[in-house]
């Protein structure tokens, strides 16, 4: 047999065989991927670490390291959720992004500067808003 007479007759074979792998690959990649949640704007979603967080303001070189300011401390209680005032928030917890999105401190933001350590960038005490940290207490 020829090599014309060859490409005429393994080609519909050929195609077919393609066809059916272009297929069959999407639906096997979707599937190893599945326990990954799809990315969403600002980073991975995550969580804080369980328990109180004290937040406090700079201090000075002649005093104290920082001044406590209890009013704003909080308590994280389960992964997505703070006590505050007696009263239950919630939390979103995006990239190094964490944002108050319900409760007394509705629309405070923080920057997480480490496990335990946040930094505030949004609504906050006067007069320095966004120099306050607030810090995981460890448990005694």
């Amino acid at each position: 047999m020829n090599r014309a007479a060859l490409s005429r007759r393994l080609s519909p074979a050929i195609l077919c065989l393609a066809a059916s792998l272009a297929l069959a690959a999407p639906l096997s990649s979707a599937g190893a991927d599945s326990s990954e949640p799809p990315p969403v704007p600002g980073g991975k979603i995550g969580t804080l670490k369980m328990g109180r967080y004290a937040c406090e303001l700079p201090g000075d070189a002649g005093g104290l390291i920082g001044e406590p300011v209890p009013e704003y401390d909080f308590t994280i209680v389960n992964a997505s959720s703070y006590l505050a005032k007696g009263v239950r928030g919630s939390y979103l917890h995006t990239g190094s992004e964490v944002v108050m999105t319900g409760g007394v401190f509705r629309n405070r933001r923080f920057t997480r500067i480490s496990a335990g350590f946040l930094e505030e960038t949004g609504p906050g005490p006067e007069p320095e808003a966004g120099a306050m940290r607030c810090i995981l207490v460890p448990r005694r």
